[in-house]
């Protein structure tokens, strides 16, 4: 399988930029691109006492998004300069449709993501971001489990 383009996913937690640097150096072995990709949750709002009304979006989403995009630069500038890095900040209601969406339209060949490794009733209601993508992805998934204690 040759690997042009890797879409690394974070959200800035500990267990989703653990595998940078593994993931850089995939992409480097490989001589991929290298997208790190951020979702803003998106989130629309009814506006009060106009149940017909067409959803707002949140005010704040374009501050978020620019937010996003400095923590991406901080992560860019621990990776090898020669490496080829994209960043990019986007503004989503679903994380895995954003994820699954970017991969479709970039032309990514493999993506890359850590998991937080929630079970039980916490992985019932907040769902699993990893799961989904996994599901609906069209290429590879490289999944980073959260490492276990001893």
């Amino acid at each position: 399988m040759k690997i042009s383009h890797i879409l690394m996913t974070t959200d800035f937690s500990p267990e989703s930029t653990k595998p940078l640097e593994e993931v850089a150096a995939l992409a480097k072995a490989q001589g991929a691109r290298l997208s790190l990709l951020h979702v803003v949750h998106e989130l629309y709002a009814v506006p009060h006492g106009a149940p017909l009304a067409p959803p707002v979006q949140p005010i704040d989403s374009k501050r978020r998004v620019e937010e996003a995009t400095a923590q991406l630069k901080e992560l860019r500038d621990q990776l090898s300069p020669d490496l080829d890095v994209e960043i990019v900040a986007i503004a989503a209601a679903s994380f895995p449709e954003a994820i699954v969406g970017f991969a479709e339209e970039k032309n990514v060949s493999l993506i890359a993501l850590g998991t937080h490794g929630r079970t039980g009733l916490k992985h019932l209601a907040l769902g699993s971001v990893a799961e989904a993508v996994l599901r609906q992805s069209p290429v590879p998934v490289l999944c980073f489990p959260l490492k276990r204690k001893e």
